[in-house]
């Protein structure tokens, strides 16, 4: 534990008719895993009907996993109940998403310094690419550059 790095996760909805999980998506999932950038700690696939009720599924009970069966096997299945509900909350009514908890490895070695050193992790964040993306288009207008 004490070389753990930091743990995030994401959930990336797509409309239900449009998740694909076993395709590129899953090929690039395996290649962060095998270069040693993540380890995957769980993933569920969450489908949320046009009444707004819940279904999750572990990885283990979808059926072709492609490749992500070499990942399946290693995973921890940390996400509770009340986990789901509130993950849940994130996403649209008729749409499909995908969960991941990943550990980073990339930052263990930095973060395993860092609480040896006395220090800890108070605050954390992520800026979604749409918003950066926005961002950048804003500032490109001639009202973002002050005209």
């Amino acid at each position: 534990m004490d070389e753990l790095g930091p743990v995030d996760y994401l959930v990336i909805e797509f409309p239900a008719e449009q998740a694909d999980f076993t395709g590129e998506i899953g090929e690039e999932l395996v290649r962060l895993v095998e270069a040693g950038t993540i380890r995957l700690i769980d993933a569920i696939v969450l489908t949320k009907d046009d009444d707004g009720s819940v279904e999750a599924a572990e990885l283990a009970d979808i059926g072709d996993l492609g490749p992500l069966v070499e990942l399946e096997t290693e995973l921890a299945e940390l996400l509770a109940a009340e986990d789901v509900d509130r993950l849940a909350n994130a996403m649209e009514p008729g749409s499909v998403a995908g969960v991941l908890v990943y550990e980073n490895l990339w930052a263990a070695p930095f973060a395993a310094a860092a609480r040896r050193a006395g220090g800890q992790l108070v605050a954390s964040g992520r800026i979604p690419i749409q918003a950066i993306i926005a961002s950048l288009e804003a500032d490109d207008t001639p009202e973002g550059r002050g005209a």
